[in-house]
């Protein structure tokens, strides 16, 4: 059986009531979420003793939250990732957005959905419990066409998943692509880097970046590459190789092209931590997943419970269609046509292994 409890979690500059929705379920697994951003502020998940740790990273108030340029736990839109020089062509017409990444156009902007106020009810199944958020984008909106309107479902299941549901109309054509962006370190939010952490990527092939991390429009084999996660394998083993595309990106933040039929969901990625045995294995509808390292945070940060966190604490797996696919017409189109619907799932799914 599982369950949800409702808190407030803070007001806004604005004197916005923002509340958190706490998730369990029969064994024991928490999951925390607000309104703001949609963000996931906290996962607790058991090991391989039985033990429970939050292992996202995160903040422990909302006034840090509102401050944050890491883009902790949140939902990420109206466009995930980058779009160069912050421009693209829909139909002839061009559309300028909003610059925040040097000269790109990143994570939906200076005020994306992760700085939203998402409308919110609570969902109570027998078998899983969840809360059902709402976000109307108006058009313009970071410079985006279209009234877009938004849901997305978090779900806590009895099997230790944690599932995500994306759903989005609008009523002139425009480009979508949603995902989720939690930093994940399998042994403890704040127990250090993730090195040690084993990732497998069901891809054999991904798109290389420029000095921007925008991809070049080439899609690339994983094979002789760091890139080649096949196999399970170490991420320190791949992250300090000589290879122009990590030198690039300081480490890894790449998107995958997966082995998947379009529109199943299927398994994306599988992340292991020996000393504590949890597992990870993602499974989404989307054809692209990017890995990203936590290359960025480089200046220090102090976390929940007064942890650190510093470069490579955690690690991303992104799942979406690719960056800058609206200026990329051979990458899977992006383009949300009035009248049609975008749905979008993704499973997180926990077990352990001894």
């Amino acid at each position: 059986m599982t369950r949800i409890d409702r808190l407030v979690f803070g007001e806004t500059r604005e004197e916005k009531p923002v509340h958190l929705y706490i998730l369990r379920n029969s064994s024991g697994a928490e999951a925390r979420i607000t309104n703001y951003g949609g963000i996931l502020v906290s996962l607790a998940m058991p090991d391989k003793r039985g033990e429970l740790s939050d292992i996202v990273l995160g903040y422990d108030t909302l006034e840090e939250y509102t401050q944050d340029d890491a883009y902790f736990g949140c939902i990420v839109g109206r466009y995930a990732n980058r779009i160069a020089r912050g421009r693209f062509t829909l139909d002839g017409k061009e559309h300028r957005l909003s610059v925040n990444d040097g000269q790109n156009h990143l994570h939906g902007g200076t005020r994306g959905f992760n700085r939203a106020i998402w409308d919110c009810k609570v969902v109570e199944e027998e078998d899983r419990s969840g809360v059902v958020l709402f976000y109307l984008s108006h058009d313009g909106e970071e410079g985006y066409p279209g009234n877009l309107s938004t849901l997305v479902t978090y779900s806590l299941t009895k099997r230790n998943e944690l599932r995500l549901e994306y759903k989005a109309t609008t009523d002139a054509d425009t480009v979508v692509n949603l995902s989720h962006h939690s930093y994940f370190n399998l042994a403890g939010h704040g127990a250090g880097d993730i090195l040690g952490h084993v990732l497998t990527i069901n891809t054999n092939r991904f798109t290389p970046v420029d000095k921007g991390l925008i991809p070049t429009g080439k899609v690339r084999s994983v094979e002789g590459t760091p890139m080649d996660f096949r196999k399970p394998t170490p991420i320190g083993e791949m992250i300090n190789r000589d290879h122009g595309q990590i030198k690039i990106a300081g480490g890894f933040d790449h998107n995958f092209v997966l082995d998947k039929a379009e529109g199943e969901v299927e398994l994306a990625a599988r992340l292991y931590e020996p000393s504590t045995g949890r597992t990870m294995e993602v499974l989404t509808t989307e054809p692209g997943v990017q890995f990203y390292s936590g290359n960025f945070l480089k200046a220090v940060k102090r976390g929940k419970n007064g942890s650190i966190y510093g470069p490579h604490h955690g690690l991303c797996l992104e799942t979406q269609h690719f960056p800058d696919s609206p200026n990329k017409p051979h990458f899977p189109s992006t383009v949300l046509r009035a009248g049609e619907e975008y749905r979008q799932t993704t499973v997180y799914r926990f077990t352990v292994e001894d």
